[in-house]
């Protein structure tokens, strides 16, 4: 039972303290919100941390973590089970079954389900970014569609570009991280491996494979 206890970070009636005191803040916070006009269908399977701000209008389903400086637009649905750090998100934007970490997504975009936007990624406005997407590091232009198993990594894109399925940009080599830049309009077909450094310019179009 001792070698047990060593491996608890403070005793057990401080962490039962913490907790009550956690779910206590986390209430005053969903109530704050509340009272600016910003709906929670379920309290208790929700958290909204002190510094995260949300603006009226708002829809917050179940299971949400709203975490460090988070920034909710107006009108915005966030759908069930987002992890939310740092992220800024624009109004009337949805976003479904993902972690938006250190992030920027504009307004009258749609997120998710099971998208992951890492650090340092900004997406512009009425913009898909869909099922099993992996942002990092990269600006997507207004009105681009990456639709589903997608990776894109050290990128600049420009407006109204759209992936097809499994487009993978490759920035690593294995020993440096290199960019790509892919200007408005392009179309980038199914299982397109752009090897980066690589530059597309407006309205250029890879077929399948590529």
């Amino acid at each position: 039972a001792d070698e047990k206890m060593e491996n608890v970070p403070f005793p057990v009636a401080s962490a039962s303290k913490f907790s009550a005191a956690y779910k206590e803040i986390n209430q005053r916070n969903i109530a704050r919100h509340e009272e600016n006009g910003v709906i929670f269908l379920d309290r208790d399977r929700t958290i909204v941390e002190s510094e995260v701000v949300i603006a009226p209008g708002g829809m917050i389903y179940p299971g949400n973590t709203l975490q460090g400086s988070t920034r909710i637009g107006a009108d915005c649905v966030l759908y069930p089970n987002n992890r939310l750090n740092n992220a800024v998100v624009g109004r009337g934007t949805t976003v479904e079954s993902s972690v938006l970490l250190n992030c920027a997504v504009g307004e009258e975009t749609t997120v998710g389900p099971y998208a992951y936007l890492r650090p340092d990624t900004s997406v512009g406005n009425h913009c898909r970014i869909g099922d099993f997407v992996e942002l990092k590091k990269s600006t997507i232009g207004n009105g681009t569609k990456v639709s589903h198993l997608t990776y894109i990594g050290d990128a600049t894109v420009g407006e109204r570009v759209n992936f097809g399925c499994g487009t993978v940009v490759v920035n690593y080599d294995g020993y440096h991280k290199y960019r790509t830049e892919i200007g408005d309009d392009c179309f980038i077909g199914c299982n397109t491996n752009l090897v980066s450094p690589v530059k597309l310019g407006d309205r250029a179009f890879t077929a399948a494979g590529t």
